[in-house]
């Protein structure tokens, strides 16, 4: 079987590594792919690039989709999920990076463990995209309890089967900390996460304010305890988990 994969790219003013972002989707080893990118507003010469390597690549499946306005991460994915022919969504963010294994391993392991909701492991990596060395491994199962006081989902690695989640159920909740939102809500589901403890991802670390501001990462996540209706033990209990491993993912 080979059916297609769409990979939804929110961008905004990432003229500096959509390139390397589009050039890692062009060299996979599995070739039925479409790449939708979701340009969400942005001032820079991320729309020229794009277009210019839509023009010397036309051989590749590739589309750009304008948002009016700025209107954040969580309305660009859903608006490329609502766009999305394959039956797999696959998300990439702008500046990160897939190895060329990426899609057909994962693929590979879905099929195998007869899984709707898989993700991989992954390496820190600096703004040139080189890898640090440092791997997060990703455990073999997680359903929602286990989820809640572990968030090592990382949206570029994470890879979905609409023909066993409806597309609906996919939308991303429009709030900070969106990706993580949107798996409690598939896995409070009754759904079982699959991890692939493979390194097939670089997340490039450099340059993403939001994710490095400590006190609004701590905000955030809180904030989404809160939101799924657990009690205050509960909220402290899987924040003080979540702040535990966060902490050991980076050292």
């Amino acid at each position: 079987m080979n059916e297609l994969v769409s990979i939804i790219v929110p961008v905004y003013n990432v003229e500096k590594y959509i390139e390397e972002t589009m050039e890692c989707v062009a060299a996979q080893t599995y070739g039925n792919w479409e790449l939708l990118l979701v340009e969400d507003g942005g001032t820079d010469g991320t729309r020229n690039r794009i277009e210019g390597f839509m023009e010397k690549h036309p051989e590749y499946r590739i589309r750009l989709l304008r948002q009016p306005s700025n209107m954040g991460a969580a309305r660009a994915r859903n608006r490329g999920l609502k766009e999305a022919q394959g039956r797999y969504i696959a998300y990439l963010d702008a500046d990160d990076l897939w190895a060329p294994e990426k899609l057909e391993r994962e693929l590979a392991f879905m099929r195998e463990k007869g899984a709707a909701f898989a993700f991989t492991a992954y390496e820190f990596a600096d703004e040139l995209g080189r890898g640090t060395g440092k791997v997060v491994h990703v455990p073999e199962t997680l359903n929602y309890r286990q989820a809640l006081g572990n968030t090592t989902i990382f949206t570029t690695t994470v890879m979905f089967d609409t023909e066993k989640i409806p597309r609906e159920q996919l939308e991303m909740p429009v709030v900070k900390s969106e990706d993580t939102a949107l798996w409690f809500k598939v896995l409070r589901g009754g759904v079982t996460a699959y991890g692939l403890d493979e390194n097939l991802v670089k997340y490039r670390r450099g340059g993403r304010s939001l994710s490095s501001n400590k006190l609004e990462a701590l905000r955030r996540i809180w904030n989404l305890y809160r939101r799924e209706g657990l009690g205050l033990p509960a909220s402290l209990w899987y924040f003080g988990l979540w702040a535990f491993r966060a902490v050991k993912r980076r050292i």
